[in-house]
């Protein structure tokens, strides 16, 4: 089974960082940070770790696992996590100069019910699970220093 490991990743002025794609003949969507786990990674953790630093040279803290998705041979798990630098120009990651993958854009999108409804989030499912926990107001506490 593949597995992706992706991260909300929660900024100090409660916005969450996120990547907008835009490629020939699709509408524009946004992506949350992350990437496959590579037979090298030692844990799914550190597969976020690295994925976060080729795609936005930054640094997280990871505070829990926040939701698990399946789709027949893919697996995905979404990390809740707290990050204080980035930098989009210092990006590593091999998709950016690959041919005809589109644009990446690094966006800050409030954290808010009106941020998450202003964006085209996908899996849908993550936007679902995000919602919902934004409702219940579990993510600001739990992701604070």
């Amino acid at each position: 089974m593949i597995e992706r490991v992706r991260a909300v990743l929660v900024t100090a002025d409660d916005t969450m960082l996120a990547i907008r794609r835009t490629r020939p003949g699709i509408p524009e969507y946004w992506v949350l940070p992350g990437g496959g786990v590579e037979p090298g990674d030692e844990s799914r953790e550190a597969a976020l770790h690295r994925e976060i630093h080729e795609e936005i040279a930054g640094r997280a803290d990871i505070i829990r696992l926040l939701h698990t998705m399946e789709t027949g041979e893919e697996r995905q798990l979404f990390y809740l996590a707290r990050i204080a630098t980035w930098s989009f120009d210092d990006r590593t990651g091999p998709e950016f100069s690959a041919e005809g993958r589109g644009e990446y854009a690094l966006e800050e999108v409030p954290l808010t019910l009106e941020g998450l409804d202003g964006i085209d989030l996908k899996p849908e499912e993550i936007a679902h699970v995000l919602r919902g926990a934004i409702g219940a107001g579990s993510l600001g506490a739990e992701a604070s220093p």
